[in-house]
Order: C-alpha cells, then structure tokens, then sequence
C-alpha cells in the first residue's frame, strides 16, 4: 500500500510540475505577444516621426436630396390627348385660304396677317423637323413641339414637313397631314408656306397664338 502511495504522489508532482511549465510557457508567450503588439503601434511614429491629430471640425450633416418625382401618368395623358385633338381623318380643305400655297387663317384673323407671314416679318424662334418621321411620330412630335413653344412664349415657328423627294411616287406624304394637325391647335393662329430661302414647298410658318390658351 505504502508503495502505491508514493506512485501516485509522484504522479501528482510530475502532473503539477508540467502545469506549471505548460502555465510558464503560456506567460512568455503572451508577454512575446504583448511585445510584438507594442512594436507594431510604434512602428508608424518610429518610421515618420512624431505627429500631431488634426483638429477636429464641426460637420454639418445633409440629408441627401430625393430627386423630383417624374409626371408619368401626365405624359402619358398629355401623349394621349395629343393623339386624339390631332385626327388624320379632319377635313381641313374647307378652312385652307384657297391659293396657290393653300394657306390658313384663323376666324378673325386678317389677311394681313399671312401677308406679313409670307414676307417674313415675324421673327421665326424655334423649328421643328419631320424629316424621316413615320406619321405617328411626326404627330406627336408636332404636338409636343406646339406645346413647348407655347411654353417658351414664341409666337412664330417653322416647321418643315419635307417635300416628299425621297417618298414613293415623290408625294410629299406629310405635308397634307401637318396642314390637318396644326388646324386642329387652338394654338395655331395662321400658317403659310415659307419662303424659297426657308425651305419653300417643304416646310411652313406658323404663327401661334399669345398668352396660355
């Protein structure tokens, strides 16, 4: 019994004895780390030199901006209005002043007016191009280009329509449809054909009316 005693008391030292190096290596370890930690926070000041910290500014904060809403469901009603005040199907011979040039004027309106017009008083301020446009899109364009020069306040605008030299048969195909369109603009005062220098057979005049209508 005696014996057994001392094998396991020296078993219990030796298990001590190993804790105790396990415990030794351990602190020298985390001392090695420490040091290592230490060396690397100093590195930046050890390689550049003392340094100072900035001062510190008040910041004011700003919310981002939150871009306007687009008018979706507006530009597809104004697209649609647009559409259906310009119908290919209105009879516009009967309101064209019956000459040569076929041009039109307003109830109201004297013929001074397309006089003036013809002669190019009127300072034209913006223009509109067909040229290359199927029938719905020159449509739309001219709609939306009436309503923007309404906008912009212009009162004279040309708007060339093409003479058809590149159309089948040679007809100018959009110019019979614009005089029906710009007929139908309550915005649409008067109409000639423009001059020899400002396009001719291929685009008109168009005076619009002031104010909003």
């Amino acid at each position: 019994m005696k014996s057994k005693s001392l094998q396991d008391l020296g078993a219990i030292r030796q298990q001590l004895s190993d804790a105790a190096q396990a415990a030794a290596a351990a602190e020298l370890a985390r001392r090695e780390a420490e040091r290592r930690a230490e060396a690397e926070r100093h590195l930046f000041v050890r390689a550049v030199g003392a340094v100072q910290p900035l001062p510190v500014k008040e910041r004011v904060h700003l919310p981002p901006q939150r871009s306007a809403p687009w008018p979706l469901q507006q530009d597809l009603d104004d697209q649609a209005a647009l559409v259906e005040s310009m119908s290919d199907e209105f009879d516009v011979s009967t309101l064209l002043d019956v000459d040569d040039q076929l041009s039109f004027r307003r109830p109201g309106i004297g013929t001074d007016v397309t006089r003036k017009l013809r002669k190019g008083e009127w300072s034209m301020q913006g223009q509109l191009d067909l040229h290359g446009l199927r029938s719905d899109e020159a449509r739309t364009a001219l709609g939306q280009f009436i309503r923007d020069a309404k906008r912009m306040g212009w009162r004279c605008v040309r708007v060339v329509h093409g003479k058809g030299l590149g159309s089948p048969g040679k007809e100018p195909v959009l110019k019979s449809k614009v005089q029906r369109w710009l007929v139908q603009k309550n915005e649409v005062l008067a109409f000639v054909q423009a001059k020899p220098s400002d396009g001719g057979a291929g685009a008109l005049v168009v005076l619009l009316a002031p104010g909003n209508i």
